[in-house]
């Protein structure tokens, strides 16, 4: 599936796992706990390989000055903002998102499948999550050794989804015109230590 986005290799993997989970006897319990373990496999070796990257971008601690601008939140009067910090700053703020992505995932996966008792979703939750570690900016440069460049180039673009589609917000933009204005409004610019 090389060369497909990732949206529609996702959809492939969700209608394919949605059918291999129709066969599958979710009402055997030692067949249940392999399809727990997966999950709990899965989000380990998530964990883990989060860990690692956090552990790379620590140990190269690129203290470069980054500046960029950040859209106002929609329907909100504010200005653009601008914001000036360090590549490992920004590089550890996008870990601690990952982490709280991969946090609420498994909070919500556990709230649907001990609470309402729904259990093909888990094959699914196994799969689409590890995949998207693995396809993860920081793990690309960090752990992969991608050069930044690109679309690996900070600050990242925000993913592009039906969304953002709606909300017409342009990504956190680095162009010169964008940060002069910004700067001139008086809008952040506070290096964070």
């Amino acid at each position: 599936m090389a060369g497909l986005s990732p949206q529609i290799t996702n959809l492939v993997i969700i209608l394919g796992m949605m059918q291999v989970s129709k066969r599958i006897p979710m009402e055997d319990p030692n067949t249940l706990m392999l399809v727990r373990g997966g999950y709990l496999l899965s989000n380990l070796i998530m964990i883990c390989v989060y860990a690692y990257t956090h552990f790379l971008i620590n140990k190269k601690k690129d203290m470069t000055t980054l500046k960029y601008v950040e859209p106002p939140q929609m329907g909100s009067t504010e200005e653009p903002k601008l914001i000036t910090t360090t590549v490992h700053k920004y590089d550890v703020d996008q870990m601690k998102a990952l982490y709280k992505a991969q946090l609420m995932g498994v909070g919500m996966m556990a709230v649907m499948h001990l609470y309402f008792k729904y259990t093909n979703p888990l094959l699914i939750q196994s799969i689409i999550p590890l995949k998207g570690a693995f396809e993860g900016n920081e793990v690309k440069i960090h752990l992969f050794g991608k050069p930044a460049i690109g679309d690996l180039k900070r600050p990242f673009k925000a993913a592009a989804g039906f969304m953002s589609a709606l909300q017409g917000q342009t990504p956190v933009t680095q162009d010169k015109k964008s940060l002069e204005a910004a700067e001139k409004a008086g809008r952040g610019g506070a290096k964070e230590e």
